[in-house]
């Protein structure tokens, strides 16, 4: 059956002049073809999970991004089941001419990877978007039970059929990576989005040298760490159980004692330096080829992010700052 045309919300409106834009970092090519990748974007994982209010203060994030010149937007069909996706539709469409060159990402759920779970959702997702298309669709998370033989030409298809401008992954390993590679004829593996920051790389570390050998770029989402790499948690502000469960080593239960001490030490190196931590934690990211797609839900956030996007630390600085991070005396 061929599916209807997406449902567009009806008010449209143009958005208001905006504040100065971001000083601009070329855009980044990606593999297989489709639109060059922003280099910094808005991450709209927890949209849907609060009150009117909440999602009010969140439209109003969106619409600050969308006036700033951001142009990334990065979703999910699982963020707040489907609210994320109809939330940012809705905001696109009426800022008009304002948002007409927005990049779109948004992801299948690990549990829709079969082929006609993946059609499904997407013409799902392309109706909650308001769009005929999405620049960039993405493996949410690989799940064992379902065969990579089966999701990957499933999404080259899509690809084909021109409903995503290319097609990645997240949150795989090497193993994964290769494994899903194997099962595209034409289009290749544009990105591979994964938990990835100064004081957590985890994931990042072992499928680094892989991505850049295949020309794979790492979107890397918590890239402040919930916010301990802007400041926050550094003085008064008791850090969050969430936070700390990032960090948990099981082996090594003072592990979250080191890395609140490097946090500090990386605030005072940047304090040294004049520079916002912020800054220094987004502009490591560059230098290491990664994109950094942050988290706002409220429009001076995403003031605060771009702001400190807007400094340019040395090299120098950047190099010290890893050196903390990894444990050396600041």
């Amino acid at each position: 059956m061929t599916p209807s045309a997406p449902r567009r919300p009806p008010a449209r409106r143009r958005a208001p002049s905006s504040p100065a834009a971001p000083p601009p970092i070329d855009a980044i090519p990606l593999a297989g073809g489709g639109r060059p990748h922003p280099p910094i974007g808005l991450g709209l994982w927890g949209l849907g999970r609060w009150t009117p209010e909440g999602e009010a203060r969140t439209k109003a994030a969106i619409g600050r991004a969308v006036e700033r010149g951001l142009r990334w937007f990065d979703t999910a069909e699982v963020y707040g089941a489907g609210r994320s996706e109809r939330i940012l539709g809705e905001v696109l469409h009426r800022a008009g001419d304002a948002a007409a060159d927005a990049f779109v990402v948004t992801k299948v759920s690990w549990e829709h990877l079969r082929p006609t779970q993946i059609r499904a959702a997407i013409v799902n997702s392309l109706e909650r978007l308001a769009r005929r298309s999405v620049d960039l669709y993405l493996v949410h998370a690989p799940d064992a039970r379902v065969p990579l033989a089966e999701t990957m030409p499933a999404l080259e298809a899509l690809w084909k059929e021109r409903k995503v401008g290319a097609i990645g992954v997240s949150n795989f390993g090497v193993e994964e990576l290769e494994e899903a590679a194997r099962h595209l004829s034409e289009a290749k593996i544009a990105v591979n989005q994964v938990r990835y920051n100064l004081l957590d790389r985890d994931d990042a570390d072992p499928v680094r040298d892989y991505c850049r050998t295949h020309g794979i770029l790492i979107e890397a989402y918590s890239p402040l760490a919930h916010g301990l790499l802007f400041g926050r948690y550094l003085a008064r502000e008791r850090p969050t159980a969430d936070l700390k469960r990032l960090f948990e080593r099981a082996d090594r239960p003072e592990h979250w004692t080191e890395v609140l001490a490097r946090a500090k030490a990386l605030r005072d190196l940047a304090d040294d330096a004049g520079v916002p931590l912020g800054a220094v934690a987004l502009h490591w990211l560059r230098r290491q080829g990664a994109a950094p797609v942050f988290g706002a839900s409220r429009p001076e956030q995403v003031d605060a992010n771009l702001a400190a996007w807007a400094v340019r630390p040395t090299d120098e600085l950047l190099d010290r700052a890893d050196a903390v991070a990894r444990g050396a005396r600041a």
